[in-house]
């Protein structure tokens, strides 16, 4: 599978292709207004590409701000257009939280596992 590496020292982003269409994105770290576009780029590539069910593992990411939720949300909005969605995965309690008090989680499937998000899986 295809594997791209971006990041800087407050947020690490790892994507790649996985069976079904799918991308799997994995952030690890802090996504503010100062690191979203790292989660961004590889978001849109993903979407460029054709790939419209994006599952982003959250267990790496420790906190997420206005602008990472607005990322989050844009890519939503690309991928339902192209019949998929964002499914965000292992939330940790302070970024569950930003989607809790913003009603943002209420747009996204969550899941507990990355074995229920990935494609053929629910």
């Amino acid at each position: 599978m295809d594997r791209q590496h971006i990041g800087s020292a407050r947020l690490r982003v790892e994507a790649r292709a996985v069976d079904g269409g799918a991308e799997l994105l994995v952030p690890v770290g802090e996504l503010d207004h100062h690191t979203a576009e790292l989660l961004r780029a590889p978001l849109d590539a993903a979407l460029d590409a054709g790939r419209v069910r994006l599952v982003v593992d959250c267990a790496g990411l420790g906190f997420c701000d206005s602008t990472g939720l607005n990322v989050l949300l844009g890519a939503r909005l690309r991928a339902e257009a192209g019949g998929g969605g964002v499914h965000l995965v292992a939330m940790r309690p302070a970024v569950a939280r930003v989607f809790r008090i913003t009603g943002a989680e209420a747009v996204f499937t969550v899941h507990d596992t990355l074995a229920t998000a990935l494609p053929g899986s629910g």
